[in-house]
């Protein structure tokens, strides 16, 4: 469906998108990645947006920018809120259709089946800023598929939503890819795991791993346990480490130790209780971020061969 070829987007000196390589088949896929790792740019090269600074991106064989032909078979639902407020959804989603060719009677038409399938009828004639975040996220949403498209691109759809909202998203976007194609982005972990989507993690810009959620939770696992060690003496600990068997890399932060290793308990039984003989004012020993944007960070530095 997806076809990257060394794919790059610069801003000038930022860059957006570096160096991205990958190819994505039909189905469900999850594009994850932190605030700022480059996931919008990467979209926006995807859906025609944006053109390449360098390398070639391919969707259904063709390339995206400035093509209709290819555009007519993507929706999308970007990450930013909506920018009309004064129309009705309905009033909003059949423009949308028009936009993709669609006579004005087929457009209501489409408009009015979408709105149904996000459960947002009965608020269909209400003014866009009379409604909640969720039911503008619905809005958006019935606003990608109206047009019936091949592939539906969504950024960052679960935003600002009540836990509830979240759930009845999941559920319908879920509903969307049992038949077709969909890339979802964001920081979330376990909603898109729930999208039995396929993964990608991007961060600065460059694509660090891809596979399946249990692939990538594999990939992780397989890496040392992190350990931040916060001491008086951080060189002095780090020497101490150094002497234990089982770990695999440290290296100093400010006044924090970072210990790699797959022998956590190395650490606690016998590096700690030395330091603490010697008086190093060990303060504070916990694991390593082990939220998503952490796992990121670690998963960097195994894409450049840094174990630790």
């Amino acid at each position: 469906m997806i076809e990257i070829r060394n794919l790059t987007k610069l801003y000038g000196p930022v860059i957006g998108v570096n160096d991205v390589t990958v190819d994505l088949g039909g189905g469900a896929h999850g594009l994850l990645g932190p605030n700022g790792a480059g996931k919008t740019t990467f979209l926006g090269l995807v859906t025609g947006q944006l053109r390449p600074t360098m390398g070639s991106v391919l969707v259904f064989d063709e390339q995206p920018f400035g093509n209709p032909r290819v555009l007519r078979r993507i929706g999308f639902c970007p990450a930013a809120d909506l920018g009309e407020r004064t129309s009705t959804p309905r009033e909003w989603v059949t423009y949308l259709v028009r936009l993709s060719g669609f006579g004005p009677a087929a457009a209501v038409a489409r408009a009015d089946a979408a709105l149904e399938q996000v459960g947002l009828t009965a608020a269909a004639r209400r003014p866009l800023v009379t409604l909640s975040k969720g039911m503008r996220q619905r809005a958006k949403l019935a606003g990608a598929i109206a047009h019936d498209p091949d592939l539906l691109v969504l950024d960052e759809p679960f935003v600002g939503l009540d836990p509830v909202a979240r759930h009845e998203l999941v559920e319908l976007v879920r509903g969307w890819a049992r038949t077709r194609s969909l890339i979802v982005a964001s920081h979330l972990l376990h909603e898109v795991e729930a999208l039995d989507a396929g993964l990608a993690v991007i961060l600065g810009g460059r694509l660090v791993a891809s596979g399946t959620a249990a692939e990538i939770r594999g990939l992780v696992e397989s890496m040392p346990v992190e350990l931040k060690v916060r001491c008086a003496a951080p060189r002095r600990f780090a020497e101490i480490a150094c002497g234990i068997d089982g770990i695999d890399g440290v290296r100093i932060e400010d006044d924090l130790v970072i210990v790699a290793t797959r022998r956590p308990e190395a650490v606690f039984e016998r590096a700690v209780p030395r330091a603490v003989d010697e008086g190093l004012g060990v303060s504070e020993v916990v694991p390593a971020d082990r939220s998503l944007e952490g796992i990121f960070g670690r998963l960097v530095r195994l894409h450049r061969g840094v174990r630790a």
